[in-house]
C-alpha cells in the first residue's frame, strides 16, 4: 500500500453546500441565516471571545502571579530544633507530639522541616521530610519513616 493508495472512509465526506443559488437549491435567499442582523451579515459573525460588549472572561480572570493553588496540601509542620528537646530513642508521630505539647493544633499530616539542630536519635514516623530534616535526623543516628510506607527490615524479621 502506497500512500496515493489511501482513500478516506465510505460516507465519511460530504460534498460541499452550495448557498445563494436560488429558491430550487433549498439554501436560496437568505442561505440559512435569517433575515438581519449582525450573524446574517458576510464574514464571520462576532471575533471568538466576544461577549456581546459583557467584560470578556479571558479579561476576567486574574493572569498575576501568585493566586492560590485550588487544591493545595495542607500539612502540620515541625522542625528539627524542637524534637531536639525530646528524650533519646523515641518514636515521633503526630499523636506522641500532642501528647508531649509540641504541636497543639493538628492542621493535617505532619511534615519535618530541616531548621535547627538535632543531636538525639529518634525514630520519626510522618507523612513528608525536607531533605535537610531526613540527613539531620539520620546524621543524630535516628531514622526516619513515611507514614504509609513498610519498613522492609522489620517486615522481612515479622514474616520468619
Amino acid at each position: 500500500m502506497r500512500i496515493e493508495d489511501a482513500q478516506p472512509q465510505e460516507g465519511s465526506r460530504h460534498r460541499r453546500r452550495r448557498v445563494g443559488r436560488g429558491i430550487a437549491a433549498g439554501q436560496g435567499a437568505s442561505c440559512g441565516f435569517g433575515m438581519r442582523g449582525q450573524k446574517s451579515r458576510s464574514g464571520r459573525g462576532t471575533r471568538p471571545g466576544f461577549e456581546g460588549g459583557q467584560l470578556p472572561l479571558y479579561k476576567r480572570v486574574p493572569k498575576l502571579k501568585h493566586f492560590p493553588l485550588v487544591n493545595r496540601k495542607q500539612y502540620t509542620i515541625i522542625n528539627v530544633g524542637k524534637l531536639a528537646s525530646l528524650p533519646d530513642g523515641m518514636t515521633v508521630t503526630l499523636d506522641s507530639l500532642m501528647d508531649v505539647g509540641l504541636i497543639t493544633t493538628d492542621d493535617g499530616p505532619l511534615k519535618v522541616l530541616g531548621d535547627g539542630e538535632l543531636t538525639v536519635a529518634l525514630q520519626v514516623t510522618a507523612a513528608a521530610f525536607t531533605a535537610s530534616a531526613r540527613q539531620k535526623i539520620e546524621g543524630a543516628g535516628g531514622r526516619c519513616a513515611i507514614l504509609g510506607d513498610v519498613d522492609v527490615e522489620t517486615a522481612s524479621v515479622e514474616a520468619e
